[in-house]
């Protein structure tokens, strides 16, 4: 067991000193600029598709794009909220684009996607929060490329009746839904929602189809202390989710909540030792860690870990 402790160092302690000028060596990337980049770049705007690496400004699109791997944003550019750690639009959306699940399915077949990640912005003015689009998605995923693996990484719905059992119905083989910080920043970092909320959904989706992994992550680095971040992998285990990925908050633009600090390596490593020391079968635990970040790999991880459990039990 790792001793918590060890995060009252002077080098781990949260301080009211607001960083500011160049970003750590540690949280520096190249631009993209790789031709499959733009390949993938041409794929998404030819079939009218959004993306959360472009959307949320997201640091490893380079990375992410260059490898053909993206996470496919539906039901427009415009979400119903605004939580001040997110660079999407907030606005009144549009209509449900009806083709949107076609194109989905046709973007896996012609990239050759082995793993998808949908995910969403809030669509609160839905009657079921946009729920039958993501099961839609999966739906017409499956047809076009029956080989691809399937994350989604939904809002919470806004609690509506029946919208998790039928994102579940259509058979996910990553449930993902992010807690995004503690519970003591909820009301100034995501307001709009409910932790106690977010929690029963990710738990929920586990009742409904125990062969699902579930997954569930948080920035650091938005004022939280070491003894909250505990506190969070310990309900998220209450809530039997299976993988964790913990990553730093960059502030957007200066319109958004402000980075408290940055969180040094070190220390997302030890919270990546004391959340494997409470069972969690995956952690992603590092600054540039984000929600999708290398999302294929840790499938793979996921299901090793589940086998290695089994035979081991």
């Amino acid at each position: 067991m790792v001793d918590i402790k060890k995060f009252r160092h002077p080098q781990f302690k949260n301080t009211k000193d607001r960083p500011s000028g160049r970003k750590p060596s540690w949280i520096r990337v190249k631009a993209p600029n790789s031709a499959v980049y733009g390949e993938t770049k041409k794929l998404m705007k030819d079939l009218n598709l959004n993306t959360v690496c472009e959307e949320a400004a997201c640091p490893n699109i380079g990375e992410c794009w260059s490898q053909k791997h993206a996470t496919v944003m539906i039901l427009g550019d415009t979400c119903t909220r605004a939580c001040s750690f997110c660079n999407v639009i907030t606005g009144k959306p549009g209509p449900v684009d009806e083709m949107e699940p076609e194109h989905v399915g046709i973007m896996a077949f012609t990239a050759g996607l082995k793993h998808m990640v949908i995910t969403s912005v809030d669509r609160d003015d839905l009657k079921d929060g946009g729920a039958k689009q993501f099961a839609k998605c999966i739906t017409k995923v499956r047809e076009f490329a029956p080989g691809t693996t399937l994350e989604v990484l939904t809002p919470d719905f806004k609690n509506k009746h029946g919208a998790i059992e039928v994102v579940m119905a259509a058979k996910p083989d990553v449930f993902n839904h992010n807690l995004e910080t503690v519970p003591r920043l909820y009301k100034n970092i995501r307001p709009g929602s409910l932790y106690t909320h977010s929690l029963k959904l990710l738990q929920k989706a586990k009742e409904l189809d125990h062969n699902v992994f579930t997954k569930s992550g948080i920035m650091v680095g938005l004022g939280e202390t070491a003894e909250e971040v505990v506190k969070v992998m310990d309900d998220q285990r209450e809530a039997n989710v299976d993988f964790l990925t913990i990553g730093q908050y960059l502030q957007p633009t200066l319109r958004h909540a402000k980075v408290h600090r940055y969180v040094t390596p070190e220390e997302f490593n030890e919270y990546k030792n004391i959340a494997y020391s409470k069972g969690f079968l995956k952690v992603s635990s590092s600054p540039l860690t984000r929600s999708s970040y290398h999302a294929d790999d840790d499938f793979k991880a996921l299901r090793a870990a589940r086998k290695k459990n089994k035979v081991t039990s």
